[in-house]
């Protein structure tokens, strides 16, 4: 089925995935598709005709624009990065409501706290972990960068997956960000393609697990996606606003607030019809 809806959240996914803090699956998560696309990947010959469809609406707008917005988005932000961080982060917040509910979550006792703890504590041990040597930006390919590429791929999987968990910071701290970037501005398929390989296949193997946990134990498992969630505002954190920065960034909270709240508001009622 045609789906306008999910071809510009797929296109707004991929826009911001390669932007510094800011991860992938958190994006999925506040716009309401993030269950729907772990169950397609992980389950996907359960309905693969279904599953088939819904991947590609999803996949070739983000494909394209993570090609046609990276870069300007990372622009914006560096040019306003307190302003710009703001809206991000009213888009958190604005999730938060629609996450604790699809938690479902009877009472807090120790194992619930525990959880979202720990899915706190994951991503805010990232913003302190040393980068792995020199960024690099030669497209040459050799045997040993194809390996380590496909390497790379199935790490970067893991900030697509999991909310809070910025791709971007990863291929920082692995030390090929730049080399990354200067393949999609330039469009080099050839180095692109053991990047993408291990990106699938991570993707695949992560999918799968992280259905499991959702089947059996969903109160923990959200609990802790709800902590990466609003552990990743300490790595997205600009700072507090000065002068102009401060009614703008209330405005932008506030805008990004509103946008998600009612998106997943929308959605609840669509998905309850």
């Amino acid at each position: 089925m045609f789906s306008l809806s999910l071809i510009i959240k797929g296109f707004v996914v991929g826009s911001t995935m390669m932007v510094p803090g800011v991860s992938g699956g958190s994006m999925a998560m506040v716009l309401g598709i993030y269950d729907r696309l772990i169950s397609s990947i992980s389950s996907f010959f359960k309905d693969w005709k279904g599953n088939l469809i819904y991947l590609v609406q999803f996949g070739i707008p983000a494909l394209l624009g993570i090609v046609l917005c990276a870069s300007p988005i990372a622009g914006i932000i560096d040019r306003f990065p307190v302003v710009s961080m703001f809206f991000f982060i009213g888009l958190v917040f604005g999730s938060v409501p629609m996450l604790y509910k699809t938690a479902k979550i009877e009472k807090i006792d120790w194992k619930i706290v525990l959880c979202f703890l720990i899915g706190a504590a994951v991503v805010v041990s990232m913003a302190f972990l040393p980068q792995m040597g020199g960024e690099n930006t030669s497209l040459e390919m050799s045997v040993s960068t194809f390996f380590l590429q496909i390497l790379t791929g199935i790490i970067v999987a893991v900030g697509f997956i999991l909310p809070g968990i910025s791709t971007s910071y990863l291929l920082l701290l692995l030390g090929t960000y730049d080399f990354i970037m200067a393949a999609i501005s330039q469009l080099n398929i050839a180095v692109l393609i053991p990047f993408v390989l291990g990106f699938i296949l991570g993707v695949i193997l992560l999918t799968r697990i992280l259905e499991i946990c959702m089947q059996r134990f969903p109160s923990l498992t959200y609990t802790m996606i709800l902590g990466f969630l609003l552990g990743s505002l300490y790595t997205v954190y600009p700072g507090n606003p000065r002068g102009w920065e401060i009614p703008l960034s209330i405005l932008m909270f506030a805008l990004g607030f509103v946008i998600i709240y009612f998106v997943s508001k929308k959605e609840a009622s669509l998905e309850k019809n």
